[in-house]
C-alpha cells in the first residue's frame, strides 16, 4: 500500500473518514485569518522592508529553490509551484493520510530532489529550525518502522511545493507538509514569516538506529512546567480553564477526535479562538520571561535575524496576550498550553495514541502548532501589502 491507495482507504475507515469528512466544509475557504473575536485587526501586521540585520536569508533561499526546480524532470516541475497568493497553501495537512496532493511527493522523487528540497528547507530556517523539522521527519520514518507501515510513514512522505517566483524582492515562499511535520514560509522584501506551523512526534524520541538519540519538545515542556510553578497560587488557578485532559466541564467538541485539545492546526484558518486564562501583563516579571521564552522556542525555526523582528513584535503586543493550560502542571504530567496574542498562537498539546497502543494522552506523544493571527499567516498581510505599494 502507498500514500495514493491509503488516501482511499482513509475515506472509508469509519474514524479517519469521519476525520475528513468533518474537515472538508472547512477546507479552501476564502482566508481571513484566525481571530479571538472574528473581527479582524489588520492593523497588527504593518509591513515594511526588513530593517538591517533583521534580513531573512532571502539570496541563499532563492539558489536552493532553483536547484530544487532544476533537479524536478518536466512533468514535476509542472506541479511544483503556483501562484504566490494561491489557495493551495490552505491545502497542508498533518495527519498520515493525504488529503491534498499539492506539489510534489518527496518519497516519489529519486534522491537528488530529496536532497534539493531538504537545502531549501536548511537555506531558509535556523540551523535548529532546519535541525527540527528534519528530525521530524526523522521520527516519522522511524514511526514507521517501529509499526510497519514504512510505506505510509516514513522520512519523505512528505508534499513539497513553491508559491510565486523565486525572486530576492518580490514575495515568494515555499511548503512542506505530512504526519507530523507541516511548515509554510514566505518572504518579501527581505521580511519573513514561518507560519502556519504544525510540528509533533509519536514518540518524542528515537531510541535505537542511526538517529538514536533524537529528542524533541522536552524544552517547551519543561518551559510550561516552569511557568506554572512560577505563577502565583491565584494566577495559576485563573490560568487552568479546565483540570483535566478530557473535563467533564468542558463543552461538546472542546476535545476533537484528531486535534484533540488544540485548536489552530490544519483547516482552521479561519477560526475564532477566544482568549482564556491569565493576562500575561498582570503576571510577575519573572514569568512574564517564561512566556517569552516559550513563544521564542516555537519562532526558533526563524533565522536570527527574522527571529529578532518576530519577536519585537510579540513583545509589543504583551498587553493583549494571554496564557491558558489544561490538565496537570507538575513534570511528567500531560497538558495543554496556549500562548495567544493578536500576532502569536503557539500551542502544545499532548496527545492520545494513534500508531502506538495507548488510548489517554502521553507525554511522548506531541502536537505544537504555531499561528499569526489577523490575517498574516502564510505572510498574506505582507503580501497584500506589497502588492498595494506596487499598485
Amino acid at each position: 500500500m502507498d500514500a495514493y491507495t491509503y488516501r482511499e482507504a482513509a475515506k472509508e475507515d469509519p474514524f479517519t473518514g469521519d476525520l475528513i469528512r468533518g474537515w472538508e466544509p472547512l477546507q479552501l475557504q476564502e482566508f481571513r485569518g484566525v481571530t479571538e473575536d472574528g473581527t479582524l485587526r489588520p492593523e497588527v501586521h504593518p509591513f515594511e522592508p526588513a530593517r538591517p540585520g533583521e534580513e531573512a536569508p532571502v539570496e541563499a533561499m532563492v539558489a536552493a529553490a532553483r536547484a530544487l526546480e532544476a533537479a524536478l524532470d518536466e512533468e514535476s516541475r509542472g506541479k511544483l509551484r503556483y501562484a504566490v497568493d494561491a489557495v493551495e497553501w490552505q491545502t497542508w495537512a498533518n495527519p498520515e493520510f493525504m488529503q491534498f496532493d499539492t506539489g510534489i511527493r518527496l518519497e516519489f522523487q529519486p534522491p537528488e530532489v530529496r536532497r534539493a528540497a531538504l537545502e531549501l528547507v536548511r537555506a531558509s530556517l535556523s540551523p535548529e529550525g532546519f535541525r527540527l523539522v528534519h528530525d521530524m521527519m526523522r521520527i516519522n520514518g522511524f514511526l514507521g518502522e517501529v509499526v510497519g507501515l514504512a510505506s505510509i510513514l516514513n522520512e519523505f512522505s512528505y508534499n513539497v511545493a513553491l508559491y510565486g517566483e523565486p525572486d530576492p524582492v518580490e514575495p515568494w515562499g515555499w511548503q512542506l507538509f505530512g504526519h507530523h511535520c507541516a511548515v509554510n514560509c514566505l518572504v518579501v522584501a527581505g521580511r519573513m514569516v514561518v507560519s502556519p506551523v504544525f510540528l509533533g512526534a509519536e514518540p518524542n524520541e528515537i531510541d535505537e538506529g542511526p538517529h538514536a538519540g533524537t529528542t524533541a519538545y522536552t524544552d517547551r515542556i519543561r518551559l510550561g512546567t516552569d511557568l506554572m510553578a512560577a505563577l502565583p497560587d491565584d494566577q495559576r488557578r485563573a490560568a487552568v480553564v479546565y483540570e483535566r485532559m478530557v473535563d467533564p466541564a468542558m463543552p461538546p467538541g472542546r476535545v476533537h477526535p484528531g486535534d484533540e485539545r488544540h485548536l489552530a492546526g490544519a483547516f482552521q484558518d479561519n477560526r475564532v479562538i477566544p482568549v482564556e486564562g491569565v493576562r500575561v501583563a498582570e503576571i510577575p516579571a519573572a514569568a512574564r520571561e517564561l512566556v517569552l521564552a516559550i513563544v521564542e522556542s516555537f519562532v526558533s525555526l526563524l533565522p536570527e535575524g527574522p527571529r529578532a523582528a518576530r519577536m519585537r513584535e510579540v513583545r509589543s503586543f504583551l498587553d493583549e496576550t494571554w496564557f491558558s493550560w489544561i490538565g496537570g502542571h507538575e513534570p511528567g504530567d500531560v497538558f495543554y498550553y496556549r500562548v495567544q496574542s493578536p500576532v502569536v498562537i503557539a500551542e502544545l498539546d499532548h496527545h492520545c495514541g494513534v500508531f502506538l497502543d495507548y488510548d489517554t494522552p502521553k507525554p511522548f506523544h506531541i502536537h505544537t502548532v504555531l499561528r499569526t493571527p489577523h490575517g498574516n499567516d502564510y505572510g498574506r498581510a505582507y503580501v497584500r501589502a506589497w502588492r498595494d505599494r506596487q499598485a
